[in-house]
């Protein structure tokens, strides 16, 4: 069976990974910044959020490397999301030079919204897919970021 993105595309292109990846990629984005938007959140937010929540009060450099965000950005994400009251921020204890960052009732009631909408975006995302194919394409780009990262 054909579509219409058969007949716009070369079928060079549609065979290589690569390409078939960045513009499904490029369109996920869109989807999950749009979702995220309706909760004032963004991506960052809800990766740092996450991140305090499995692994509990971490450094500003340790959210950076757990979340694969750059220390700049960690620091105006982290801003943001105290000014919200969705963490706090503190001087460590141990080492005055360093943040401790941990996460409010606030934020995990952020964490919480951020899952529905990421939810939805993820069924907009791999709706034409059945259970079993999400689960085996989500094991397969995790293998490969896992061996790429």
């Amino acid at each position: 069976m054909t579509t219409a993105a058969d007949d716009r595309v070369p079928a060079r292109l549609r065979a290589m990974p690569s390409w078939l990846l960045t513009h499904t990629a490029t369109h996920a984005s869109r989807l999950v910044s749009e979702s995220f938007a309706t909760i004032g959140a963004r991506r960052y937010h809800y990766a740092l959020l996450a991140a305090l929540d499995e692994f509990g009060p971490l450094s500003q450099a340790a959210l950076g490397r757990h979340c694969g965000i750059d220390r700049s950005d960690v620091v105006a994400a982290v801003n943001e999301l105290a000014a919200d009251g969705l963490v706090l921020r503190r001087q460590d204890s141990a080492d005055r030079r360093r943040n401790v960052i941990t996460l409010t009732p606030m934020g995990r009631n952020q964490l919480a919204s951020g899952d529905r909408v990421l939810a939805e975006a993820q069924e907009k995302l791999l709706g034409p897919l059945s259970a079993t194919e999400r689960a085996e394409l989500t094991r397969l780009l995790a293998r490969l970021f896992d061996h790429h990262a």
